[in-house]
């Protein structure tokens, strides 16, 4: 019977979507998995999808809440230790988040070869604690922050991996706007920080001359309890935009932009580069350990998109952007030339194969020397 192969992740989309399509890519070539998250990443569970769940928590903040994350810790590896001692897996798969923590840290004590997968251009304070004992430690960015603290002998770049609608869009090619027609604009915030750019980029439209508001075709992603004065606020300025706080087939439109303004997380990153569009980068400037910022140097360091610091974000420098897309779109050609050959869309399939290669005597093997 063949061995299962466990995958971990914490309870957010960035970590379980990446841990599914890795999954989706092992049971299509008939690998058993186990899938094992927190709580709230079952909401993220097909069913019929096996999974276990455990208790995790972040030990940081206030003295109260540092012990008690570590007590959900602990509890959630005694619980690991059961689960991996039961399933007794081929391989083990961390994708970050603290879920994946106990599941790593047990794999690792039991000699069970553990793959960990950042999808960030800096190790996530997750993968740090884990990172160090694993087989493999499989990477979005070659230059990733953090990862030095593991041998380049076990490092493997596989990219992250993006929704199977977004690999099918691959082949689209990029057309910039002709200068008769007008310049497609995408604006998305995501969950966190739509605010920010829903309040600077009509006071940077604004400054734009009425001739450039006129070529400009919006679209953008909006809270919604900002959908009403954003509308008013281009409204006034002339200029007809559709507002929405979510779109159903966002791929799509990705491919039908001329420019994409984004937020710099590690899913829409990977979706931008995977569909070579070019994209200015607005890093969040609250997520953790500073992660966007880190994602949007390293694209805008391969030329394939450009990058505002949010601390930068004010509407003048946010309209010379606009103008340089507007009457320059070479510059928008190459942007999405260099996008295009960053991305991949064979991340899941490239990471099924590290995982696969690990499910053998000589993975137990290089396992218990690493550990030495």
């Amino acid at each position: 019977m063949t061995r299962p192969v466990v995958i971990a992740a914490g309870g957010t989309g960035g970590h379980m979507y990446p841990a599914l399509s890795l999954a989706a890519a092992l049971r299509a070539r008939g690998q058993p998995v186990i899938i094992v998250c927190d709580a709230r990443g079952a909401r993220y569970l097909d069913a019929g999808l096996e999974h276990r769940l455990i208790q995790a928590a972040s030990p940081s903040g206030r003295l109260s809440a540092r012990v008690r994350g570590l007590g959900r810790l602990a509890i959630g590896l005694a619980q690991s230790f059961g689960l991996l001692r039961g399933a007794r897996p081929g391989a083990v798969a961390a994708f970050g988040g603290y879920a994946a923590v106990p599941i790593g840290l047990a794999a690792a004590m039991l000699r069970i070869p553990l793959l960990v997968h950042e999808q960030n251009a800096v190790l996530g304070r997750a993968n740090r604690l884990i990172a160090r004992r694993a087989t493999r430690l499989a990477l979005t960015f070659a230059a990733t922050r953090g990862a030095e603290a593991v041998p380049t002998t076990r490092q493997v770049v596989t990219g992250n991996p993006v929704r199977a609608e977004v690999a099918l869009l691959r082949d689209r090619r990029y057309h910039p706007p002709p200068a008769d027609q007008p310049l497609k604009m995408l604006v998305v915030g995501g969950s966190q920080g739509a605010r920010g750019l829903s309040e600077t980029l009509p006071a940077a439209i604004a400054r734009l001359s009425k001739a450039e508001r006129t070529r400009l075709e919006l679209t953008q992603q909006c809270r919604p309890e900002d959908l009403e004065r954003v509308a008013s606020a281009y409204a006034g300025l002339g200029l007809q935009a559709e507002l929405a706080s979510f779109f159903h087939d966002l791929p799509e439109r990705m491919t039908e932009a001329h420019l994409i303004v984004s937020r710099a997380g590690a899913s829409s990153v990977a979706e931008l580069l995977a569909l070579g569009r070019p994209a200015l980068l607005v890093p969040y400037r609250f997520a953790a350990d500073d992660h966007q910022r880190a994602n949007a140097e390293a694209v805008s360091r391969a030329g394939a998109g450009w990058l505002l610091e949010e601390a930068k974000l004010d509407p003048e420098a946010l309209a010379g952007k606009l103008r340089i897309a507007l009457d320059q779109p070479q510059q928008l050609i190459e942007l999405a030339d260099r996008a295009k050959a960053l991305g991949r869309t064979d991340a899941a399939s490239a990471l099924a194969d590290e995982v696969q290669s690990l499910v053998s005597p000589a993975a137990v093997k290089t396992q218990m020397e690493a550990l030495a």
